[in-house]
């Protein structure tokens, strides 16, 4: 994977850069501001843009992360921060990212994030802006987001699933982001957990409604067990 690493210190970008280049990462740029960081995605199309998002300042980090969005909807952005900064880890998490990481993981964590986000996962680590499911609720899915699941269900990745449905990957992304926003799942796992709980058929037939789990579930970082990160 190609990445893009923005980081309100540089020298800190330059080490978390060469480290996840020793792990098979390309880091194409290290940038240090949101101007920077924009213009180096907008030039370079990495697959994933890793962006701490105070660049230098929650405002100029948040206005990259629309930026980017808005002008290369497929490139995933993963974004860094201090989870114990409330603010910052809710106004992120507005916004169409792939991720969201605490900088106090180990590269080797961070490195295993990204190729779960690679492979079409939506990552959040535990934070406490997060509140836990306590009461049961019913979400439905369109026909696109159940077939999307049963498809996750079947164990398909990212690629097959967008050219079998005959869409792009960021739509096929967004579907999936969708699926995990309303089944209040936080990675395909835990979403095709939740389906089987409901009994959802094995037929890739339209399911209007699947039930929320009732127990407090936890925000956690949610990357498949097979992605190999430590705890």
């Amino acid at each position: 994977m190609r990445l893009v690493i923005s980081d309100s210190n540089r020298i800190l970008g330059e080490a978390l850069g060469a480290v996840l280049q020793d792990s098979d990462h390309e880091v194409i740029a290290v940038v240090s501001s949101a101007d920077e960081c924009v213009g180096a995605v907008t030039a370079y199309k990495p697959d994933i843009c890793l962006l701490e998002v105070r660049i230098p300042r929650l405002e100029d980090g948040l206005r990259a992360v629309r930026e980017i969005r808005a002008q290369c909807p497929a490139i995933a952005v993963v974004v860094l921060s201090d989870l114990s900064d409330r603010r910052t880890c809710a106004e992120a998490g507005k916004l169409e990212i792939a991720g969201l990481i605490s900088k106090d993981r180990s590269v080797t964590q961070i490195a295993a994030a990204l190729d779960a986000i690679m492979d079409g996962d939506v990552l959040f680590d535990q934070g406490p802006w997060r509140k836990p499911l306590s009461t049961p609720s019913v979400v439905e899915l369109t026909p696109r987001e159940a077939e999307v699941l049963h498809r996750m269900i079947a164990g398909q990745d990212t690629r097959r699933m967008a050219g079998e449905m005959s869409v792009t990957v960021s739509t096929l992304r967004t579907y999936v982001k969708n699926v995990l926003a309303k089944l209040g799942a936080h990675s395909r796992l835990e979403a095709v957990a939740l389906a089987s709980r409901a009994n959802l058929p094995d037929a890739g037939l339209p399911v209007q409604h699947l039930a929320k789990p009732s127990e407090n579930t936890p925000f956690d970082v949610a990357v498949p067990r097979q992605a190999g990160i430590p705890r």
